[in-house]
């Protein structure tokens, strides 16, 4: 069955770094649309940054992301990564990757993305 699958997350002190990856199994993730979310205890989901499809040339971040973590893709190995730097602990939360394929050369970060991947855990404290 076609599913998207997070890893990379884990404990990380307050000022590093973590690389998570969103990796497609059972479909092409090239031709998807990738947005990452975070959500944390007692919080509402929030988007934090997407990135369009086939070459990525469109990539969005939330404000309380910006200059610190990067989204990028490499179609053969069917991934998606965020790149987080200087992890703050409100960074603290799970991390869901979502994919979709009606968004052509474009992204939407809150979009109503059609594929949802099961999440990883990324906790900043010292």
């Amino acid at each position: 069955q076609p599913q998207l699958v997070e890893s990379g997350g884990g404990l990380v002190q307050p000022g590093g770094s973590l690389t998570l990856s969103c990796a497609a199994a059972g479909f092409t993730l090239e031709d998807y649309a990738i947005g990452w979310f975070r959500q944390a205890p007692g919080k509402e989901r929030e988007g934090v940054s997407c990135i369009s499809s086939q070459e990525g040339e469109e990539r969005k971040y939330a404000g309380s992301v910006e200059g610190r973590f990067t989204i990028s893709r490499d179609n053969a190995k069917n991934t998606v990564y965020l790149h987080m730097t200087n992890l703050k602990p409100e960074d603290t939360a799970v991390y869901f990757c979502a994919g979709d394929d009606h968004l052509i050369r474009q992204c939407v970060i809150n979009y109503a993305y059609g594929r949802w991947g099961q999440g990883t855990q990324v906790t900043v404290s010292s």
